[in-house]
């Protein structure tokens, strides 16, 4: 653009894809950052815990960051903050319950004092040189949820978060939808709107008639019962909470993020259990079954989760009991949905009784259906828009539903991560493209599993690894010890025995080759050895399993 007072929207994260949404807003020598989140890996990820943003970007500018600015609290929002506050320490800002979730993650990595959380409240303006980043109370699966306006020289950017709205919210707490008129009618430049469920048609669900299923299914119950949900869903647990009280049932917690949020959420006064109703659950074997509600992680079908582990019968406190219900109280997000319908086949033989959602309206959604963007785009009135929050297909419907509503297909923009949207008051364009990417934590290592090693990784998974081993004396060239085969994931050795000894054999006659040739140089003979064998043994078998020859010298 010609024009240099422009605003460039940078998604360096959450777009083509499900999680880790982040997008940065920068304005002459001002950036801003909306939410840090992380994905979660796929079946193709071996080994892989988490999947962060590669932010090289605001690190190659990190002069000009000025703050990281939370829309809410889940993970696919605030889940790679610990890793990005250490490359970029900034101020946090964000509302109560989401700042008391990231102090959680942030003593995990004890690194709580290093770091500055500003709290806000839902209409409180944070004010910058050139940029003013205005908090407005939305609905959403979480609470504390807001949506943001930026608001710039150059016009209001519109960011709603993630959200739906929800007329009778559990915590009487709706949708702003007064401020954002207000803004629409003030002219918004840009809207930046979640497309998770754009597919839906019609109006999502309220969350309190979730409450309204609860009480009936518990008023049926004759054990315990066991509902999985996400750890991060305080209206849900409250609603959990409230029909265990109705039936004099106690409370307890199962699974590390449970119990962690679930301490957070009641010492900030967002989930309210009386004194006396909350149990650990080492103490739940003291009350009759009929008396006991255990609200636990694994919705997903984690394998390490607490259900699965109750499942599959390797939870140290919680087995499976005559009477047991089990409620499932979420939808798979997908690729998961193979994982839960293992964890409920488990259950079932286990026993128990287990309601989700293809039985029994048990889960609501936290995110918009039609009606509801349609709702939003109708307020907000902006002039340009452009999908966020979602996999291609999700963006490509939003734009689609905006273009039927009147909106010039020019002024909408379906970007890439890593897409540079350049604006000014006259006029929009896609500018260039900033380095952006997946970075993957295993364990303690961040960034040291690259494509290589999953590449790897997968090829092990799917052929295992045959291991030559073989010593040689540098002096005469010959054959000391070995050829010796170790093999993991390929073949079972005793029924192998006639193709493990044409592999030494092959080994060895390929090796004698080089050194009467008086080829000694090490990565010569482990070429040499290493092709010859993966002929051999996809002549036999068809596979290609990793070969890795192992020469010593004496």
């Amino acid at each position: 653009m010609a024009d240099k007072n422009v605003v460039r929207i940078i998604p360096l994260g959450g777009l083509g894809e499900i999680g880790k949404n982040i997008t940065a807003i920068e304005y002459k020598d001002e950036i801003i950052v909306i939410d840090c989140g992380v994905a979660f890996p796929d079946e193709e990820m071996y080994g892989v815990d988490m999947v962060i943003p590669d932010v090289s970007y605001l690190i190659d500018n990190k002069e000009k960051v000025k703050g990281i600015f939370l829309t809410h609290g889940h993970e696919d929002h605030i889940g790679s903050l610990p890793y990005i506050l250490k490359e970029i320490n900034v101020p946090v800002y964000g509302t109560r319950l989401t700042l008391g979730l990231v102090e959680n993650k942030l003593k995990e990595h004890n690194m709580v004092s290093d770091c500055t959380l500003n709290c806000v409240e839902a209409g409180d303006i944070v004010k910058l040189d050139n940029l003013k980043i205005e908090f407005i109370r939305n609905t959403h699966s979480i609470a504390d949820s807001c949506c943001l306006a930026i608001h710039t020289p150059v016009g209001v950017i519109f960011h709603t978060g993630d959200f739906k709205i929800d007329y009778t919210p559990i915590d009487g707490l709706g949708t702003d939808l007064e401020r954002i008129a207000t803004l629409g009618k003030k002219k918004v430049l840009l809207l930046m709107a979640d497309s998770t469920n754009v597919e839906r048609k019609g109006h999502s669900i309220s969350e309190k008639s979730i409450g309204v299923k609860l009480q009936r299914i518990f008023s049926e119950a004759r054990g315990r019962v066991i509902v999985a949900t996400f750890a991060s869903n305080i209206h849900r647990m409250q609603q959990i909470i409230n029909a265990s009280l109705k039936y004099e049932r106690k409370i307890a917690f199962s699974g590390r993020s449970m119990e962690n949020v679930s301490e957070v959420a009641t010492s900030l006064e967002y989930l309210h259990i009386p004194e006396g109703a909350s149990i650990s659950v080492d103490e739940i074997n003291n009350y009759p079954n009929e008396k006991v509600t255990i609200i636990t992680t694994g919705s997903q079908g984690e394998a390490m989760s607490a259900l699965a582990r109750i499942a599959f019968g390797n939870h140290r406190k919680i087995k499976i009991e005559p009477n047991d219900l089990f409620i499932i109280s979420a939808s798979p997000i997908p690729g998961n949905e193979k994982l839960i319908s293992r964890v409920i086949n488990k259950l079932l033989k286990g026993g128990a009784k287990v309601i989700y959602k293809a039985l029994e309206e048990v889960h609501v959604s936290g995110h918009a259906y039609q009606e509801e963007l349609k709702l939003m785009h109708t307020l907000v009135h902006p002039k340009y828009f452009m999908p966020v929050h979602g996999e291609y297909r999700h963006l490509k419907f939003h734009a689609e539903l905006a273009e039927s509503m009147g909106m010039k297909k020019e002024n909408i923009f379906i970007m890439e991560t890593g897409q540079v949207l350049e604006l000014s008051s006259k006029k929009a364009a896609i500018s260039g493209k900033v380095r952006t990417g997946d970075v993957f934590v295993d364990g303690l290592g961040v960034g040291d599993v690259g494509s290589l090693v999953l590449r790897d990784r997968k090829h092990l998974a799917k052929d295992g690894i045959l291991t030559i081993v073989v010593t040689i004396e540098r002096d005469t060239h010959s054959i000391i010890a070995g050829p010796d085969i170790i093999t993991r994931g390929f073949v079972y050795v005793k029924e192998s025995e006639d193709l493990i000894s044409e592999a030494k054999e092959i080994s060895r006659r390929e090796l004698d080759n080089c050194l009467k040739n008086e080829i000694i140089e090490w990565y010569i003979l482990k070429d040499s050895t290493k092709r010859a064998v993966e002929k051999f043994l996809y002549g036999k078998t068809k596979r290609r399993p990793i070969v890795l020859p192992i020469i010593m010298e004496i």
